[in-house]
């Protein structure tokens, strides 16, 4: 697995989401992840949205997946 297809699945899942994602070694990733779709919705209630794009590859291509999700209103406040 690798940061590029992670993205672009996540950016497919979630129309209008824009996603940064990093990770050296293949399995543990990090992603910063901006829609307004988050918009009213708690830190779990995103980062599910956000599991719900990569399915199965969760736990198993994707051993780990640190998350920040904001809404772009969030995004741009400085020291986020």
């Amino acid at each position: 697995m690798d940061a590029e297809t992670i993205r672009k699945l996540i950016e497919t899942g979630l129309p209008g989401a824009t996603a940064q994602v990093h990770g050296e070694d293949g399995v543990h990733f990090e992603a910063t992840v901006v829609t307004a779709a988050f918009a009213g919705k708690l830190p779990l209630a995103r980062h599910r949205m956000v599991y719900a794009t990569l399915g199965d590859l969760m736990g198993g291509a994707i051993h780990a997946l640190a998350l920040k999700t904001l809404t772009p209103e969030e995004a741009d406040i400085p020291g986020r």
